[in-house]
């Protein structure tokens, strides 16, 4: 079976009618098929080649209809006004097909043709400064970009451009000076960042002898001051075994190996200004060496730059990104790089990429992508804070989701015919408060903003996170009731439910390959979500441990099938699936 996608299947059918109806130059048109509520799939490309065809959207319609040749696919092909084609599938291929995905490793998901070397640019928190709400969109949808670009054969290679460098860091050396490395690695041990810096900052707002030090320190620290850079590196590296903490709570692939922060770039910082300034690409303005893209402007119609180069002769962010975009084209050899910042960030991110460009770092097949997205709203909706008004520790919400997990957990347990110990019950909460929290995040389109509401994200019910874990838990209390699967059992679609659950089965493969394109995991959110649904109503409709062989061992296929592609699906989202529920 050369496909098992019945939109792949039904698309190279319609393609090849296309170009018998219509000759060779249509062969381009693309059919447009999809699920739909009134046939199997549907295919909408008629009205699209009227114009070019010029003859009525109905008459190509049908002609497309008539060329499509005899074939053990296509059960019915109904033309519908204006010129819609309907499409009704045979029982026996769905079958075959679903039978083939069954055996197959990867759920029939080939890996991808040409993968490219993606860099994936995510999280990136400041050192010394907690982790907050704030940080979860870029870390979450990096993440689940990242696994499933992976799965699909990409080579992925992680970035986590962190805040470890700048003034800043002269009044946190300082305070860590004050304390005692001692005592600061106290609180920084613990995860008392945002005590730490706050106490930094207004020793530095409140004391001048402070401020004083903390700027020759700024001075010393870029100077290499061995000193210096040594308490540096203590911040830095006791904010990361934070951050990892954090990560590992979340259930996140970012290493320490991952990290590539602002101090990274430091020694490529000063050659990138003296090549574009030697190049002419950037000219000195008011002081500073700018770089100036084709296409951008200020709101007065003059030419807008990046500094590359500051008056003073020292860097800024714009520089360290120009750095790191021509460090991940030519050193990691990207074809694909992916930011994962917060839209606010699109112009200036364009007009990195626009330099990137023009000084010929960035050219096809490579490409750049800034990964857009909104803010984290409270239910109030505005931006989310804590009671206090202080920005809401990521911790603190990772500990929350799964406490009342739990007590949902616990309370589900009370009426569940398996027992369940304490210790599963715990893990049961961890997996389904943090599956909880990234579902919500992923489950809307990324570039709007979402409200955070832990009440709805824990339930068991709705598009949530737990409604689709329930659903695996159970097709897996079937198969353990079943006390096993039948070998090689074939898939056998008869009732409408079985229908139903083997086209979203079939489509997994479809969906993954929309995100890997579109890099918008809502996409996948929402099909797992209607797969746990669909799977659902064939649960209540189809006896299975009832049904008579060999229906019996077709619908246990068919169940674990659709426990598979619902743990796969979710572990591409980074959200894990308990056994029992």
């Amino acid at each position: 079976m050369q496909h098992v996608d019945p939109v792949d299947a039904v698309s190279a059918l319609v393609r090849t009618a296309v170009i018998a109806a219509l000759g060779n130059e249509y062969a381009d048109a693309d059919p447009q098929v999809r699920r739909s509520d009134r046939a199997d799939m549907q295919a909408d490309l008629a009205m699209r080649l009227a114009r070019r065809a010029k003859r009525a959207p109905r008459a190509i319609a049908d002609a497309i209809a008539a060329a499509i040749p005899p074939n053990d696919l296509i059960e019915r092909i109904e033309v519908a006004n204006p010129g819609f084609l309907n499409v009704s599938l045979r029982a026996e291929w769905l079958g075959a097909a679903a039978s083939a995905t069954a055996a197959s490793e990867r759920l029939a998901v080939p890996l991808a043709e040409a993968p490219d070397r993606v860099v994936i640019d995510y999280s990136h928190p400041n050192v010394a400064k907690e982790m907050h709400v704030g940080h979860l969109r870029s870390t979450v949808i990096g993440d689940a970009l990242a696994r499933l670009l992976e799965w699909r054969g990409h080579e992925v290679i992680r970035q986590n451009h962190i805040g470890d460098w700048g003034t800043p860091f002269g009044m946190l050396i300082e305070h860590l000076v004050d304390l005692g490395e001692a005592q600061a690695e106290a609180e920084l041990g613990i995860g008392e960042l945002a005590v730490f810096y706050k106490a930094a900052a207004t020793k530095f707002k409140e004391d001048a002898s402070f401020a004083e030090r903390s700027r020759k320190r700024v001075v010393a620290l870029q100077a290499g001051d061995e000193q210096t850079l040594k308490q540096w590196r203590l911040l830095v590296d006791l904010s990361m075994r934070y951050f990892e903490a954090v990560y590992a709570k979340l259930g996140v692939t970012l290493e320490h190996g991952d990290i590539a922060g602002e101090s990274f770039y430091n020694d490529r910082l000063a050659p990138l200004a003296n090549e574009l300034e030697a190049s002419g690409y950037a000219r000195i303005s008011d002081g500073a060496l700018c770089a100036f893209p084709a296409g951008y402007v200020n709101r007065e119609g003059a030419p807008l730059g990046l500094i590359v180069r500051k008056s003073d002769g020292g860097f800024g962010y714009a520089a360290t990104d120009l750095a790191a975009i021509r460090y991940r084209l030519q050193e990691l050899r990207a074809t694909r790089i992916l930011y994962v910042v917060g839209a606010p960030q699109a112009n200036h991110l364009a007009m990195i990429f626009k330099v990137a460009a023009e000084s010929k770092w960035l050219v096809p097949p490579s490409r750049a992508e800034h990964i857009g997205f909104g803010s984290v709203l409270g239910t109030d909706k505005r931006m989310f804070k804590s009671r206090s008004g202080d920005t809401v520790r990521l911790v603190d919400v990772i500990d929350e989701a799964i406490d009342r997990a739990e007590a949902v957990a616990r309370d589900k347990a009370k009426d569940s015919k398996e027992q369940i110990d304490e210790a599963a019950l715990e893990e049961i909460a961890r997996m389904v408060g943090v599956g909880a929290i990234k579902y919500a995040d992923l489950s809307s389109d990324r570039v709007k903003d979402y409200v955070f509401d832990l009440d709805r994200m824990v339930a068991f019910e709705g598009n949530t996170a737990g409604y689709c874990q329930y659903a695996y838990a159970r097709a897996r209390s079937v198969i353990r009731k079943a006390e096993g699967l039948p070998a090689e059992a074939r898939i056998v679609v008869a009732e409408p439910a079985e229908r139903e659950l083997v086209l979203a089965v079939l489509g997994f493969g479809g969906i993954v390959r929309d995100v890997e394109r579109t890099l918008e995991p809502h996409r996948l959110v929402n099909y797992l979500y209607a797969l746990a649904s669909t799977f659902t109503s064939f649960y209540d409709a189809c006896p299975i441990l009832k049904a008579e062989p060999p229906l019996r061992a077709s619908r246990l296929a068919l169940t674990n099938l659709a426990a598979r592609t619902l743990s796969c699906g979710l572990d591409l989202l980074g959200i894990s699936v308990p056994d029992r529920m």
